[in-house]
């Protein structure tokens, strides 16, 4: 059990140290990094690393366990300080399910990541209790109780993530989702029901569960790209847009919603597999082709009254021309933040206002909302399939008055203008 700890502990802190190492190179270096190499490393690092190095402890067969005894740090740890903790958490979940029920107001998104993580960390506490249950009355009351208590939970969890399934289909992260909450649940039925229970079964159980999500017909990757084709197949039934499996222009207007979940299912396939693998495209389909082929072109996400999208810039792979200017300043470093510059001047740029302001001896100089740089990007792209990545020369504008010149080069702008650097 010690063993388990410690390579738990390193795969945890490995992970954790790779995408810290990650981020903070794409965010200082503007990489533009892709987001899914985290989810590559967690493979690596939780499906082949974490086995391996398990599996490279396991005792020999002549092993003497007879003097082993359960280490005390771990002891206090899990008996005096998490389980509290975790019974405080089991209380404020209760709670709020409670003014779900009340108010009848739904959240789809945070319900299923709140019971989740927690159970799935309850269900490690009872692996690692478990040789406790005969000579610690809490450890006994715990390993009884919990898993009774968190079944209703584990409900919620599910209506939850299965209304975001039924309307947006199974991705990699739902699928995953989905997958370990019931793998959670099955634990804490065995945990309820079994009279004789053998604690072995969580790690081999999860070990399967995660073979099983990442190879084979029953992967998160062959689940999410069947559910993603029958969902487009649905919405190009549902507009008469399917004939002897060809995909045809619709004679009626299509409903933006319609539109909308075309444009991010195809890319949906574009940025995480293939759009070889939708059905019924033409051969050789670009998003670009989709005017031509579905009668309408691509069509960002609108979540309530606001539009999501993310624009970054080529610019680290080509120089920038800074001919004619005297400095050049990162507004990463400007964050709130004053810096000051030649023998009087100094610039700020306030995040919250989007407000650039620059002065000299203390009077103002220079003001600028750069908000209306960001729109008017988004403005110019929104429509555009290939938005996420433009050239640097298009995210650059100039300004001056007087006493001053500026040239202005986003390196990303996202989020209706909430955000631009």
């Amino acid at each position: 059990m010690g063993s388990f700890f410690i390579v738990v502990i390193y795969s945890i802190v490995l992970y954790l140290g790779f995408s810290a190492i990650i981020f903070t190179l794409n965010r200082l270096f503007s990489i533009n990094i892709e987001g899914k190499i985290y989810y590559y490393m967690s493979l690596f690092v939780f499906v082949v690393f974490m086995p391996s190095m398990f599996l490279a402890k396991i005792p020999y067969n002549n092993c003497d366990f007879s003097k082993t005894e359960y280490p005390k740090a771990l002891k206090i740890l899990l008996l005096y300080i998490i389980i509290p903790l975790v019974t405080i958490y089991t209380a404020i979940l209760y709670a709020y399910f409670i003014k779900i029920l009340v108010t009848r107001n739904w959240p789809e998104g945070l319900v299923s990541h709140l019971v989740l993580w927690y159970s799935t960390i309850a269900v490690g506490i009872i692996f690692f209790i478990y040789p406790l249950v005969n000579k610690n009355k809490l450890a006994k009351i715990f390993t009884f109780w919990f898993p009774k208590i968190i079944i209703p939970l584990m409900i919620m969890m599910f209506i939850s993530i299965g209304i975001r399934i039924r309307e947006y289909g199974i991705t990699e992260n739902r699928y995953f989702v989905f997958v370990l909450g019931l793998w959670v649940l099955g634990i804490m039925i065995y945990f309820s029901t079994a009279k004789k229970l053998k604690n072995i079964i969580i790690p081999i159980s999860l070990s399967i569960i995660a073979l099983n999500s990442v190879f084979g017909p029953l992967s998160s990757f062959s689940i999410s790209k069947y559910s993603q084709n029958k969902r487009f197949e649905k919405i190009l039934i549902r507009n008469n847009m399917l004939i002897d499996e060809k995909i045809v222009r619709s004679k009626t207007k299509i409903s933006e919603k319609n539109r909308t979940e075309t444009s991010m299912i195809l890319s949906y396939f574009k940025d995480k597999h293939s759009l070889n693998d939708v059905k019924y495209l033409p051969e050789n389909f670009k998003i670009d082709d989709m005017e031509k082929i579905f009668g309408f072109s691509y069509t960002h996400a609108i979540y309530g009254k606001r539009e999501y999208f993310h624009f970054t810039t080529n610019g680290s792979k080509k120089p920038i021309e800074i001919n004619g200017y005297d400095y050049l300043i990162n507004m990463n470093s400007l964050t709130n933040d004053t810096v000051k510059f030649g023998d009087s001047k100094e610039i700020s740029y306030d995040m919250d206002g989007k407000l650039l302001k620059i002065c000299d001896s203390g009077s103002i100089i220079y003001e600028k909302n750069i908000e209306e740089y960001a729109e008017a990007v988004f403005n110019k792209y929104k429509n555009s399939s290939d938005s996420s990545e433009i050239n640097i020369e298009n995210m650059t504008f100039e300004d001056e008055n007087e006493k001053v010149k500026i040239k202005f080069c986003l390196l990303y702008t996202s989020d209706a203008a909430d955000e631009a650097r």
